[in-house]
């Protein structure tokens, strides 16, 4: 995501690196590069020029970050203006109807239906809700059977009418079911076409008329770039909806649709869609996605995962162990599985400040701990508990079950006793001697 967005606005703001102070020329040639940048990712050429002009404005305008090297208030202002062009503040979605009625909208292919399902689940899982989902598209095949698949997988209701081509009806018989069995969130999924057509318009437009929803969100698939954000302003016009959902931002996007779809319909963007699992949706936060796009990494987000995984009760079982030395593989597997739900690996490389820059060339998939696992699958319950009984033969014997080499083994095995070590210096006092010792590494 983003990645030769990223590489471009960092070579284009090294052309400071070394200069005094910032001039006309300097800032020009900065700029120049920037807006180049833009254009690459697929930002309508007008945005990247007007973006470009309030950054140079604001970079010869300066005064009181004279102290700063002019990269630094470079790369400063270029995220102050790459957030207020993405929305600036982030945007809510209203919950406040009963039930409060959410209308899905968007073009065949963009991952509505998947959407619907992700943005039930964050509702139940992040906001204590009941939703419904609510089948609307009457012309896709199978599209109320992928709805209802989706439904069993995170364990909410599907409402639908099969013998009933008539979506409006359905939309209306949706809330009201809603309503007579104590659901508080009703996510009606419409149909999509293969373009913007006047009878496609006409029925989401009598849809909404018809349920009056507290939210219209329009899905929008992010790798479709700059064409998006056209398809935006037509639904735009006839909708006036409240957000946008980018979805595919895990795939190869240039971004553009990202950057520049909040200035061409005036309306926020509230999700984005970072995966194929139903647990890969966030909430769109403009500054977070500048620092990201910049290559600052987003450590809010990363610590926003971590606590979602967080289980209090064994935490203190954990320490306890630490303490005791009782800390095991059976311990560290279920560590991985915490990791593993947080999202995909490459997602998560790029919330570390400087990481997604160093490993961008790296290959990081979600089986990253596939060996890993293998190898302490084979183990037998003793020697998981107490990996210091793990020989020669054992080693031997584990790597031949998992699959691997006895150097993999021998390699896991070390990492295990290392991290065990500094679990260990970490309990108690220990932890203000491994400051003093990270202290004198420096």
């Amino acid at each position: 995501m983003f990645d030769n967005l990223s590489d471009k606005l960092d070579k284009a703001l090294h052309i400071l690196k070394g200069h005094g102070q910032i001039t006309e020329i300097n800032v020009a040639e900065t700029l120049k590069e920037v807006r180049r940048a833009l254009v690459d990712a697929d930002v309508n050429y007008k945005i990247a020029k007007d973006f470009t002009a309030r950054v140079k404005e604001k970079a010869l305008g300066q005064d009181v970050l004279k102290s700063l090297k002019p990269g630094q208030l470079m790369v400063k202002l270029v995220k102050d203006e790459l957030t207020e062009l993405m929305g600036g503040d982030v945007a809510g979605v209203d919950l406040s109807g009963t039930p409060s009625v959410i209308l899905m909208s968007g073009l065949q292919g963009s991952g509505k239906t998947t959407f619907s399902g992700k943005l039930a689940n964050f509702l139940v899982t992040k906001k204590t809700k009941k939703p419904l989902l609510v089948a609307c598209d009457v012309y896709r095949p199978a599209a109320i059977d992928q709805l209802h698949i989706v439904g069993e997988q995170i364990n909410v209701e599907v409402f639908s009418d099969r013998g009933n081509n008539d979506p409006v009806a359905i939309a209306k018989a949706g809330v009201a079911h809603a309503k007579a069995n104590g659901f508080n969130v009703v996510i009606i999924d419409t149909a999509g076409r293969l373009a913007v057509d006047e009878a496609m318009m006409t029925e989401i437009a009598n849809i909404h008329k018809a349920v009056t929803p507290n939210e219209t969100l329009f899905v929008v698939d992010s790798m479709t770039g700059q064409d998006a954000v056209n398809t935006a302003k037509a639904f735009n016009d006839v909708l006036n909806f409240d957000g946008v959902i980018l979805t595919k931002l895990d795939g190869d996007t240039r971004g553009g649709a990202a950057i520049s779809i909040k200035s061409v319909v005036n309306k926020p963007i509230k999700f984005i869609g970072t995966g194929e699992k139903m647990e890969a949706i966030d909430v769109f936060y403009p500054s977070r996605m500048a620092d990201r796009i910049l290559g600052m990494g987003d450590v809010v987000s990363l610590v926003e995962r971590a606590q979602e995984q967080f289980d209090e009760e064994e935490a203190r079982k954990l320490q306890k162990k630490i303490a005791k030395n009782q800390f095991g593989f059976d311990d560290f597997l279920k560590q991985i599985q915490q990791i593993k739900k947080m999202g995909n690996m490459k997602d998560l490389v790029g919330m570390i400040p400087g990481a997604g820059k160093m490993m961008k060339n790296m290959d990081i998939d979600d089986d990253a701990f596939k060996h890993i696992e293998a190898i302490i699958h084979s183990m037998t319950p003793a020697e998981r508990a107490k990996p210091q009984i793990i020989n020669s033969s054992r080693k031997k014997r584990i790597g031949k079950g998992s699959g691997t080499s006895i150097q993999q083994v021998n390699q896991l095995l070390k990492q295990f006793d290392q991290m065990s070590k500094m679990m260990k210096m970490m309990q108690g006092g220990g932890g203000k001697k491994m400051m003093q010792m990270m202290g004198k590494m420096r």
